[in-house]
């Protein structure tokens, strides 16, 4: 009940400062979509307000949707305290995923993929059902899910300077959605029980990102994302509906970081294991 009424709140994404909304100009967004297209820095967007956010956001993916074909999903962001606690912010964020974002297992990325490139091992799934949209607890999303796919996260975050970056400037970025690598789907299985033992190696499973070289680079867990990684979806189909969208099937939901936010480097090879999840096999990408 808690937890229900915790995700209720994030959802509504009431402004903590108080503050009357104050949208980015036309102008200024078509300048921040340009320096994202060439990727170039761009200025830092004056935004305090989830209010600000969620205005800018639907300007900047507006313009996002005349460059590629059609939105593919949506990703969720700041879900893991210590990423949050990185960005001062104390919910989550969520943006937009386009076609042509998602890459395949083992490609090959220049290093410079964005103005201010990171790369963090993630998950998605898959909707089947739009029933999802009414799901309160990560068992409710299991039943309308038909993949678990390992999942490395190429974030940008634009700016000029992300160090200054609110939870609020995050959002109205559209969560630095630029890119991903996406490994072999793992099959959500229709028994209920095989469904149980699926949520709690979710929830228990240990993340490693390595380089080739075996070196570990970040460790989390399952639960490191808002105590269950599902939480993710249920908090992101409320957080949705409060701007009339919804989930559907074959929808994509990036999840959030289990590892911290790492900068690229030519010649790096990045590996994302998944221990403890059955049937799980390693994403990686490798950056030039």
């Amino acid at each position: 009940m808690i937890l229900s009424k915790t995700l209720a709140a994030w959802a509504l994404g009431a402004a903590p400062w108080g503050l009357a909304a104050a949208c980015l100009s036309d102008a200024e967004v078509s300048a921040l979509m340009a320096r994202w297209t060439e990727t170039l820095p761009a200025a830092n967007p004056e935004v305090q307000s989830e209010a600000d956010a969620a205005c800018t956001r639907a300007k900047l993916n507006a313009l996002q949707l005349q460059r590629f074909n059609k939105v593919i999903g949506y990703k969720a962001g700041l879900t893991n305290p210590a990423v949050q606690k990185r960005f001062n912010h104390d919910q989550p964020v969520w943006g937009k995923l386009f076609d042509s974002m998602v890459l395949d297992n083992g490609a090959v990325v220049d290093a410079r993929f964005g103005a201010r490139p990171l790369f963090e091992a993630d998950l998605l799934v898959r909707v089947k059902s739009a029933a999802i949209q009414d799901a309160k607890t990560p068992l409710e999303v299991l039943q309308h899910i038909d993949q678990i796919i390992p999942f490395i996260e190429l974030p940008d975050l634009v700016v000029e300077t992300p160090s200054k970056l609110n939870g609020a400037a995050i959002g109205a970025l559209n969560v630095g959605a630029r890119l991903g690598v996406a490994g072999q789907p793992i099959q959500v299985p229709a028994a209920r029980g095989d469904r149980h033992a699926l949520h709690e190696a979710l929830r228990d499973m240990t993340v490693v990102l390595s380089d080739h070289q075996g070196n570990t680079l970040g460790i989390g867990k399952g639960g490191d994302i808002m105590d269950h990684p599902l939480n993710a979806v249920v908090w992101l189909a409320q957080a949705i509906g409060q701007e009339g969208l919804r989930l559907q099937p074959g929808d994509v939901v990036s999840l959030g970081s289990f590892s911290p936010l790492l900068p690229p480097k030519p010649g790096l090879k990045v590996v994302a294991t998944y221990q403890g999840l059955p049937g799980a096999q390693p994403v990686s990408v490798q950056f030039k």
